[in-house]
């Protein structure tokens, strides 16, 4: 009776599993903040998404971790770069089972750690760093990407990758845009993943702050007029007010993430045995699905996914 009658459903078609692929490895490599997760050589990496689409998991989020940095960020968009091998291995093994996603962001490639190139005060060079973006989108979607996810919340980043992408004859590329991307402090075991540290001052400059809503309202307006085919609000149990009113106003699928800090510590404290650890994920996911979300993307796919089909 309660199945019948339940208000929200919640199937492995709507999660997406975020995966790091890091060059020169040829094991995983767990990450130790967030336990489950690794870092994936490109073989195991392939060999993972098998396993999420045998599960009906819809989709994958792949993150690259380069072996070099530099002030640009330039191994984003090399062809020969991790992300982009990693991209053509998966669209061949998965990409008729699944979506297969890509991270458009520079902070895992630039040495300062910043979602853009940094200009001569030590700030993020909003405009260079939208030139580059188009460079990484089209890029991945010469690899085979079905769908970039651009991430730094750069002003004016949506028209660029669509005008990148287009110009480069990849129009069927989607763009999912991080809309509403907050300064959140739940982010630190994610840097983790893709060894990331910000060698100066911080991303409040271009992230939203956590005290604003409407903003967010703003900023998703803005992306679905430049291109977005999806837009996402993170994090994602933290925002679920936002992530409501974004639903509620969003005229293409909504997406939210939920974020490494809020996945590690449900893990940390059913480690220590104070919660039902897979019971408390499924029902932040629930709440996440309940508030609007279309898409949601979490470490806890492969779980989820699991229990759902068992």
């Amino acid at each position: 009776m309660r199945r019948l009658v339940a208000e929200t459903s919640l199937s492995p078609n709507n999660l997406v599993a975020p995966l790091f692929v890091r060059e020169g490895i040829d094991e995983p490599i767990p990450v130790p903040s967030l336990p489950g997760v690794q870092q994936h050589s490109v073989s195991t990496l392939v060999e993972e998404a098998k396993h999420l689409a045998s599960l009906g998991v819809g989709g994958i989020l792949v993150f690259g971790v380069p072996q070099r940095k530099d002030a640009t960020g330039s191994e984003a968009w090399n062809p020969a770069g991790v992300a982009q091998i990693a991209i053509a291995e998966l669209a061949e093994a998965v990409g008729d089972q699944m979506v297969v996603m890509a991270d458009l962001c520079l902070d895992e490639y630039t040495e300062s750690g910043h979602c853009g190139v940094l200009g001569a005060d030590g700030d993020v060079d909003n405009d260079a760093t939208l030139e580059l973006y188009g460079r990484v989108a089209v890029a991945q979607a010469d690899a085979g990407v079905a769908v970039v996810a651009p991430s730094g919340m750069m002003d004016g980043q949506v028209a660029a990758i669509r005008g990148a992408l287009d110009d480069a004859g990849h129009s069927g590329t989607a763009i999912l845009a991080y809309a509403a991307k907050y300064a959140s402090s739940l982010y630190g075991p994610f840097r983790d993943a893709v060894d990331v540290e910000i060698a100066c001052g911080d991303r409040r400059g271009y992230q939203q702050d956590p005290a604003n809503a409407r903003e967010a309202i703003r900023e998703v307006a803005l992306d679905i007029e430049e291109g977005a085919d999806m837009v996402m609000v993170k994090p994602g149990v933290a925002y679920l007010d936002v992530l409501a009113e974004v639903a509620r106003f969003s005229s293409v699928p909504v997406a939210s993430y939920h974020v490494s800090g809020e996945y590690a510590m449900v893990m940390a404290a059913a480690e220590r045995g104070w919660i039902d650890g897979p019971a408390v994920m499924a029902e932040h996911v629930l709440a996440i699905r309940r508030a609007g979300a279309d898409i949601i993307c979490t470490y806890a796919a492969a779980e989820l996914a699991g229990g759902m089909n068992g």
